[in-house]
């Protein structure tokens, strides 16, 4: 089985690193973006089977991507998990009514996101 390939959106390169290398840990094939915009491009380009979206970012952010990604008929099937540093309740509420499947907090823990992605994948 090929393996699976997940896109990465956050406009911190520590974060970008820290995300993708625990992702590739588990032998997921990863695709970065740094920003609302060139994930909505690289989403379509790459047609990935899950996209891991920051929210806080420059030019768009991950609430206005996932609210165009969940519009667009071509990929509108791919689950999203937000992973953010906003942690109120209202910003999860938020996050989950633009479609995102799984909203996870910041400082996160790599079997936390691990799990969500395995549940995402298997949906």
């Amino acid at each position: 089985m090929a393996n699976k390939k997940i896109l990465v959106v956050d406009d911190s390169p520590t974060e970008l690193k820290l995300i993708t290398s625990t992702l590739e840990g588990s032998n997921y094939l990863i695709v970065t973006a740094t920003d609302g915009v060139q994930a909505l491009e690289k989403v379509k380009k790459e047609m990935p089977d899950l996209v891991v979206l920051d929210v806080v970012m420059p030019n768009m952010d991950g609430f206005q991507a996932c609210r165009k990604m969940k519009a667009s008929p071509e990929v509108k099937d791919i689950p999203i998990i937000m992973l953010t540093s906003k942690n109120q309740k209202a910003d999860e509420f938020w996050g989950k009514k633009q479609g995102a499947e799984v909203y996870l907090t910041k400082p996160f823990a790599d079997d936390a996101l691990l799990e969500a992605v395995a549940r995402c994948l298997q949906g």
